[in-house]
């Protein structure tokens, strides 16, 4: 260690793991020639992260000088480290992270994969604002097809407050507390990333526009997260009863929300029909 609190030997380490577990398609380069070794090339996150190819190889020997804040702060972008993993490239460097300055919006790979692996079972992956980042086939069949949305506007909260005044969506006592319970996630999420404006604007959007998220909004409730039974009357599928389980992610600050039908009701024969005639 350096007088500065510089870790070389762990810096170096660290980047040479992180590199080596991610492919060229998860950070937007194409897989190119068959590869010799797995994960990224040096010059290739080098590239991303907008610095000298010659300085990152020194990081990486442990050898090069201490790293800026901002040096710091593009690699850990570049090798799409978590949150955990951010502060501790900060602190092997001998540094502080800085404070995130708004939710992980980035799908970790694993999760991913999971939520399309779930054949039979809609799912999809919010970020702490309930942004939906990700989404598999049959979570198509009721948040819509997405891929044809504005980013801005695939937000859960948004979508709940604009039902009007008259749907039954307002009278359902175990959608009320889903709705209660999602306004405290947001009120937390407001403090932990007081600079993100993503958030900000649709706080105030919404307090605008919304009387009953105002109201929420001004009883500063923080409850526990519990399962909610939803009951769909779904022009396609019928009567739907399922239950709406919503699983944080602790290392990206996510929630994978996910529709669990009892075995052998109608409502999973009714999942199971559609993920056959999507695998058709």
């Amino acid at each position: 260690m350096t007088s500065s609190g510089l870790r070389r030997d762990e810096l170096a380490a660290f980047l040479r793991t992180r590199r080596a577990r991610l492919r060229p398609a998860e950070v937007g380069l194409p897989e190119g020639e068959r590869r010799r070794t797995p994960g990224l090339r040096r010059q290739e996150v080098a590239q991303l992260a907008g610095m000298s190819i010659d300085y990152y190889i020194r990081l990486e020997q442990g050898r090069g000088p201490h790293p800026s804040r901002q040096v710091l702060a593009s690699m850990a972008r570049a090798l799409l480290l978590s949150r955990d993993e951010r502060e501790y490239l900060f602190r092997v460097a001998g540094e502080t992270a800085p404070p995130s300055g708004g939710p992980s919006r980035v799908v970790p790979p694993g999760l991913r994969h999971l939520i399309d692996a779930m054949t039979e079972t809609p799912a999809y992956l919010v970020d702490a604002a309930y942004q939906v980042l990700a989404w598999n086939r049959l979570a198509t069949y009721f948040v819509g097809d997405l891929a044809a949305v504005p980013d801005t506007d695939r937000n859960m909260i948004r979508w709940m407050f604009r039902q009007p005044v008259t749907s039954a969506h307002w009278t359902d006592a175990e959608t009320l507390r889903f709705v209660r319970g999602t306004v405290a996630d947001l009120r937390a999420a407001y403090g932990r990333y007081p600079a993100d404006p993503a958030i900000r604007e649709l706080v105030t959007e919404l307090l605008g526009t919304a009387p009953r998220f105002a109201q929420l909004w001004a009883e500063h409730d923080v409850e526990e997260r519990r399962p909610t039974v939803k009951r769909v009357p779904h022009p396609d599928l019928g009567p739907l009863e399922f239950e709406c389980r919503v699983l944080l992610v602790p290392e990206t600050d996510q929630r994978m929300i996910v529709y669990v039908p009892e075995p052998g009701s109608p409502t999973q024969a009714a999942f199971r029909r559609i993920a056959e005639r999507v695998a058709s």
